[in-house]
């Protein structure tokens, strides 16, 4: 059961709502002022919170404020209520974080709708968004109810990758985006001596090329297919009138590039820091992460010895050296080249 927290001095409105929300199912916990609210925010973490803006002792813009300055509540959905309609105070909730805002009075449909979708969205949003298609679809579909992004995909043209055929090149400028239809995507960059590191990984679902797009820059690694991979060719125009005419997919193309970017500063952590049974374990589970289909109950996957060695950052001896160690361990079992992972917690618990 979803829960709720509605703030309100007004006590017959605070009862009324309150009615409405517990007749649709919903758990209310109700405060009649800003500090109390605040107090049972951080007490029962309500899954969305109602809140009027004119009180005492707090005020609604103050609640929000300070339920900002709590990690744990950041992804909690607010709906502002008020009677006051100006555009500027309106603008002020909503630059402060609010995602709704509900005038009085109102009907108990308008206020359960806003509150549902809220509710939807905000569960969309605390999972771990990737570059894929599904996440991004599944927000937009809660406000437009349209497959905008599976129509974006469909009907492209299909091009045909071999196993380690090139995709694009690093210092090339973007003319599309790609997204793949099947297959599975390394991107790596190379030094001054030929030695490659990988530097991303990308499945089926996910959309390749668009972090130099959003840039308007050349690329700045190589993308090179693991495996023969069908990928669907997006022209430039069409990705930039989406992004640009979309506030909600350009947000979630930005949430992607933060992801990106935050993978990429753990990935350096390691190579800097840990030891190459660390390295060796990270690039495992990292292709266990990204590449495990759901229903699996073990991992496997046929990969070169070099490309694992790039992705974990280390010689190709070393590494060969260390998966034999791993295996004798029981972590993992190896079979005409194909690498299953038979003890992941072991393996994720590997001390550095």
């Amino acid at each position: 059961m979803k829960k709720i927290l509605l703030i309100d001095d007004n006590r017959e409105i605070r009862e009324n709502t309150a009615e409405i929300l517990e007749l649709a199912n919903y758990k209310v916990f109700t405060a009649d002022n800003g500090k109390s609210g605040v107090e049972m925010a951080l007490e029962h973490k309500p899954d969305l919170i109602i809140c009027d803006i004119m009180m005492p002792v707090l005020d609604g813009y103050g609640v929000l404020h300070l339920l900002n300055q709590h990690p744990e509540l950041h992804h909690t959905a607010f709906i502002f209520l008020s009677a006051k309609t100006e555009v500027g105070e309106i603008r002020k909730g909503m630059s402060l974080g609010a995602d709704d805002y509900i005038t009085k009075p109102f009907e108990g449909t308008e206020l359960l709708n806003a509150v549902e979708i809220r509710l939807r969205k905000a569960d969309l949003i605390r999972k771990d968004i990737m570059g894929g298609i599904t996440g991004v679809q599944q927000l937009l579909s809660i406000q437009q109810g349209k497959d905008i992004l599976h129509a974006f995909t469909e009907d492209r043209n299909i091009n045909h990758y071999k196993k380690k055929q090139i995709i694009y090149s690093e210092g090339n400028h973007p003319s599309r985006l790609f997204y793949i239809s099947k297959g599975k995507v390394k991107t790596f960059k190379v030094n001054e001596e030929g030695k490659e590191l990988v530097v991303g990984l990308y499945a089926t679902g996910e959309f390749l090329g668009h972090v130099a797009l959003l840039e308007h820059a050349a690329y700045n690694e190589t993308a090179e297919a693991i495996e023969d991979c069908e990928i669907a060719v997006i022209p430039r125009e069409d990705f930039e009138t989406l992004v640009n005419s979309n506030n909600e997919v350009s947000s979630l193309f930005i949430k992607m590039l933060a992801h990106d970017v935050a993978q990429k500063e753990t990935q350096l952590l390691g190579l800097a820091y840990n030891s190459l049974r660390r390295k060796v374990a990270d690039a495992l589970i990292s292709l266990q992460k990204k590449f495990q289909q759901n229903g699996e109950s073990e991992f496997s996957m046929e990969i070169t010895r070099e490309n694992l060695a790039t992705i974990a950052g280390t010689a190709t001896e070393s590494l060969i050296r260390t998966l034999s160690d791993f295996k004798a361990e029981k972590m993992i079992n190896i079979h005409d080249g194909v690498i299953t992972i038979t003890d992941l917690k072991k393996l994720v618990n590997l001390a550095n």
